[in-house]
């Protein structure tokens, strides 16, 4: 039987909140009210595709002290827009998939261009 993964190999949280030219507003309000609320770091507009990302989005970044209030925070406000948390344990193709919990809509992923490891 495999042994659990250790949680300590979590570093950081990402949370990848999607929108379009519909709901870009309420991405918008979303996205201001996470930055004066928690310390966070605010990842560009992405308003095309970017990486294994299907559609416009955009990134929140933050330390695992964060993740009690920021998680919660984020199911009870994210005013229908789809919202993809995972964690960043060095294993970029599982954190995005096997290990990543969706909010909303699940979307399909680019998972080729995903690494297995940060290594090399």
């Amino acid at each position: 039987m495999p042994q659990p993964a250790e949680t300590g190999a979590i570093t950081e949280y990402h949370a990848h909140v999607y929108y379009d030219a519909v709901s870009r507003d309420r991405a918008a309000a979303l996205r201001a009210w996470v930055e004066s609320r928690f310390t966070v770091r605010m990842g560009r507009w992405h308003d095309v595709p970017v990486g294994p990302h299907p559609c416009a989005m955009y990134q929140i970044a933050f330390a695992p002290d964060q993740f009690p209030a920021l998680a919660p925070f984020l199911m009870l406000n994210r005013q229908g827009l789809t919202i993809l948390l995972h964690p960043e344990s060095g294993r970029p193709r599982d954190d995005h998939t096997l290990h990543a919990a969706w909010m909303g809509e699940m979307l399909p992923l680019k998972t080729d261009i995903l690494r297995e490891t940060d290594a090399g």
